[in-house]
């Protein structure tokens, strides 16, 4: 197991698209629900605890080696709405690209041939997380802490917000991180036992709604 790996993994600046992504703020900040360090911390935390938490579990899933081809119906399932289903199966593909050039392996090849079409974000990290050497506690921390870090980011640029109030958004949040991580490895843990329903399905409502108006506006400066 390598710690580097998953810091390169979890870097922002990994090839895998995600810059180009607003994990929903876009959408929250037209609404004006997000307007400040404040609003942003409420959405984030939000984030992280629904869509995150099922996002983590199933890369931990993906981690310990269950069935991609299983856990990508599983994640079509929790993803109802479907702008954010071809969002996640866009960002899958790009990162699968990325992760063919960096961990090549048969499992990897495997994924993309299964899944041409993409396979969905969450799954593709584990996958790919397993092909770093990386745990499935690992591959958890790694989407959790992508579920906060993308809409924070992407608030700089939409509110102005200063970096230094949106990062401490995120420091603040590292509690609940590493919980959620922890959280959806023990369900992961459980799968084999009991099937891919012992996967978390938290659901975020508002998030599905808006990402379908946010795909129908005819400008904007984020894909989701």
């Amino acid at each position: 197991m390598s710690r580097t790996a998953l810091l390169v993994l979890a870097d922002g600046r990994f090839p895998a698209g995600g810059h180009a992504h607003s994990g929903g703020v876009e959408a929250a900040v037209a609404a004006q629900t997000v307007r400040d360090p404040v609003t942003l911390d409420s959405f984030c935390r939000g984030r992280l605890h629904t869509a995150g938490l099922t996002a983590a579990s199933l890369a931990a899933a993906a981690a310990t080696g269950c069935d991609p081809l299983v856990l990508d119906e599983a994640a079509d399932a929790r993803t109802p709405a479907p702008a954010l289903r071809a969002t996640s199966r866009k960002l899958g593909r790009q990162m699968l690209r990325a992760a063919r050039a960096v961990w090549p392996c048969p499992a990897l090849e495997r994924l993309a041939r299964g899944l041409p079409g993409g396979a969905h974000q969450p799954v593709v990290l584990g996958v790919v997380a397993h092909a770093a050497g990386l745990t499935a506690l690992d591959a958890a921390h790694a989407a959790a802490f992508d579920s906060v870090t993308t809409p924070a980011t992407a608030a700089v640029r939409l509110l102005g917000l200063d970096p230094f109030d949106a990062t401490a958004v995120i420091a603040r949040l590292c509690d609940d991180i590493d919980a959620v991580a922890c959280q959806a490895a023990d369900a992961a843990a459980r799968v084999d036992d009991e099937g891919v329903g012992v996967l978390p399905a938290a659901s975020s409502p508002l998030l599905d709604i808006t990402a379908e108006q946010h795909a129908a506006w005819p400008m904007r400066l984020f894909a989701s």
